[in-house]
């Protein structure tokens, strides 16, 4: 299908020097189990596209070279009024183009979607979230667990290293 990536990770880049648990979130553990223990390919962006590209088209492209779209529905994420650019994309391309599923990861509780732009809303009422609760930080890494045997049952089939 032409596709490199087997999903495009949309999460909110947070400016303090804090490391904080979306992005361990994103760049350890859903690597760890996403592509080392299951065999998938991620697009991460502070990973996988180079510094110096246009960011812009950049992330456009990688969208278009993934079979899906993760998203981590986060306050700051919803809250975020700048770096919405790739989520802009994402939405249009999952929605008006209809060729690239998205897959909602939940990471704090939303509570009400009301806050959420009408694009993720109408996602979530189409297909739901995946939540992440607390009880899963205490082994994250277990590919067993229900919440990622829901990301996986999303995700395109992969062929599993033997």
């Amino acid at each position: 299908d032409g596709k490199i990536y087997d999903a495009y990770v949309i999460y909110p880049k947070n400016h303090t020097n804090e490391a904080n648990f979306v992005e361990y979130f994103v760049y350890q553990i859903m690597p760890d189990i996403l592509e080392n223990k299951c065999g998938y390919k991620l697009c991460i962006y502070g990973r996988d596209i180079c510094p110096g590209e246009d960011a812009a088209s950049a992330i456009e492209k990688r969208m278009q070279k993934s079979r899906r779209l993760i998203i981590l529905l986060t306050h700051q994420l919803i809250n975020s009024k700048e770096d919405a650019y790739d989520q802009h994309i994402a939405l249009y391309n999952a929605l008006i183009q209809n060729d690239t599923k998205v897959i909602l990861l939940e990471m704090e509780t939303i509570g009400t979607y009301e806050k959420l732009q009408e694009s993720l809303r109408f996602i979530i009422k189409r297909q739901g979230t995946i939540k992440w609760k607390e009880e899963h930080t205490v082994h994250p890494q277990s590919p067993n667990s229900k919440f990622w045997k829901q990301v996986r049952y999303h995700m395109p089939l992969t062929h599993r290293p033997s």
